[in-house]
């Protein structure tokens, strides 16, 4: 099978490789003229034989619109478009309108997998009428992991990103928990070996799972993380998460804790706890610390 790949970084690059291994013909183009097999869009639309299947894997938002507009000048009636991005899923129940208009399906998929991807597989969660998934279909055989589980048509257009959202959510609060107890294990006295604590764990035991795994990699590198700031991005999945559960009314207090504690991870000096500090000076004397001598302690 012939495909059109645009975007070629740390995942689009690796999933070429995988769809090649499987003995499919990928045609790929990105900004980098030194990663790309043709050299514009046009190029790339004109090399597949139709009708086409074009794989978009850039950054959600603008540059997924402005990529998938561009499409649907370019195909054709019967083509059909993937968004493997880390699109939000009303984005996509957008871009299939707009291409069903010229005929052009759309199939949204949420893909998990990271730099491991290319030698593990990817989980997918592809969403989308059974139609163009099945025009698909081969390469998201090609894509996921060898064996029964992996992927997953999730239902219809915006389902596969309303999975992997979840996905991430989840994510979110399962990191949180090994973060918290490895700070915990640090703090106490009695336990002198946290990382072979972590190693412990990893057989036996309900916690065990990859996330176990990378944390005793990670502690293997440097076992006390000193190495390390505690600053932690969040892609928007998981704020889209909880904006999800508003709306659907659905309590996600672990998720939507984890997420509150990445926001707190980028302030070197909380606000919020200048006003904490402030307030058990006023109401009970307690100390507070002056910052660079500007302000000294509060006296009542």
């Amino acid at each position: 099978m012939q495909l059109g790949l645009i975007g070629l970084g740390k995942m689009g690059g690796n999933m070429r490789e995988r769809i090649r291994r499987a003995g499919h013909t990928v045609v790929g183009y990105d900004r980098n003229a030194d990663l790309a097999d043709v050299h514009s869009l046009k190029e790339l639309v004109q090399a597949l034989e139709a009708p086409r299947v074009v794989w978009v894997m850039v950054p959600a938002g603008d540059a997924t619109h402005e990529t998938i507009t561009a499409l649907g000048e370019l195909l054709s009636p019967g083509d059909v478009v993937v968004d493997g991005g880390n699109s939000r899923w009303t984005d996509d129940e957008l871009h299939a309108v707009q291409l069903a208009e010229r005929g052009i399906g759309f199939v949204d998929c949420g893909v998990s997998g990271g730099v491991w991807g290319l030698e593990n597989g990817y989980a997918l969660m592809y969403g989308g009428e059974a139609e163009h998934v099945e025009r698909v279909q081969p390469i998201f055989d090609a894509l996921r992991p060898v064996g029964d589980f992996g992927s997953v048509h999730a239902g219809k257009v915006g389902a596969g990103h309303f999975a992997k959202m979840v996905h991430n959510g989840i994510e979110y609060a399962m990191m949180q928990a090994f973060a918290e107890g490895w700070e915990l294990l640090e703090a106490a006295d009695p336990v002198t070996d946290v990382r072979e604590v972590f190693r412990a764990w990893q057989e036996g035991t309900v916690i065990r799972s990859w996330l176990l795994d990378l944390a005793v990699r990670a502690l293997d590198d440097d076992e006390h993380l000193v190495g390390l700031r505690g600053y932690a991005a969040d892609s928007g999945e998981g704020r889209w998460t909880v904006e999800a559960a508003i709306d659907h009314a659905v309590p996600l207090p672990a998720i939507t804790a984890s997420l509150f504690a990445r926001f707190s991870s980028r302030q070197v000096d909380s606000p919020q706890m200048k006003m904490i500090a402030a307030l058990r000076n006023q109401f009970g004397g307690h100390a507070v610390e002056a910052t660079d001598g500007k302000a000294g302690p509060i006296e009542k």
